[in-house]
């Protein structure tokens, strides 16, 4: 079963899990996945699974569906596929097997540090107001890679073990906030479960993922 992750401007808006044999995107609010954008038409596409296979045509939308910046008619999605309709775009993540394939954005680095830091879904948001805010860190407490400090320097950082529990966190002109990308179980933040898929981090947080635990700390 694959995902799409739904970004505009680089921030991740929601997740949807294709669970159906057809899913439909649209701006009419019957769609599956619903973008309330002029510049999606009423009924623009449709994805459709056949077996492990994704494939999504498009359906004589006004503006086009893109994959990786080239307009397409119907294309098998491929993992990490950035579908662009208007100025939203929705990174496909699919399963091989129990673990999802390797990729830049979501690969954690040698050894047990837990923490990859990538512009995951796009540029900057938020301009030079994003530049203003405190930079960030998070801090491993436990574990074997306890100890372990990592700078959110991007946008978009990605934390987690692919395949087990993934989330992400994204420095937004009002501060940082962390969303759950990946897994059954959502992350926690001083012991709570998320519930909801965003939710804004404060210095001093403890989040838990995988059994891990990193401490969020504002740079004074």
């Amino acid at each position: 079963m694959g995902k799409l992750v739904v970004s505009l401007d680089g921030v991740v808006i929601k997740q949807v899990e294709l669970t159906k044999d057809k899913t439909t995107l649209g701006r009419r609010p019957y769609n599956d996945i619903v973008i309330d954008n002029l510049a999606v038409s009423g009924e623009h596409a449709v994805l459709q699974t056949v077996g492990s296979a994704v494939f999504i045509e498009d359906l004589n939308s006004t503006n086009g569906t893109y994959i990786n910046g080239r307009a397409i008619r119907r294309q098998q999605l491929a993992h990490n596929d950035s579908v662009e309709i208007g100025k939203y775009k929705l990174r496909y993540l699919a399963h091989e097997g129990s673990e999802y394939e390797p990729t830049q954005a979501l690969r954690p680095p040698p050894g047990n540090a837990f923490t990859h830091t990538a512009p995951l879904l796009g540029g900057d948001p938020a301009g030079n107001a994003a530049a203003e805010l405190p930079m960030a860190t998070l801090k491993v407490l436990n574990g074997h890679a306890a100890g372990h400090e990592a700078a959110l320097t991007k946008i978009v950082t990605t934390v987690g073990k692919p395949g087990v529990q993934v989330a992400s966190i994204t420095r937004r002109p009002s501060g940082y906030v962390l969303t759950h990308v990946e897994g059954s179980h959502r992350p926690s933040v001083n012991g709570a479960p998320l519930q909801s898929d965003v939710v804004a981090l404060r210095d001093g947080d403890v989040i838990e993922l995988a059994g891990t635990q990193m401490l969020f700390a504002l740079q004074q």
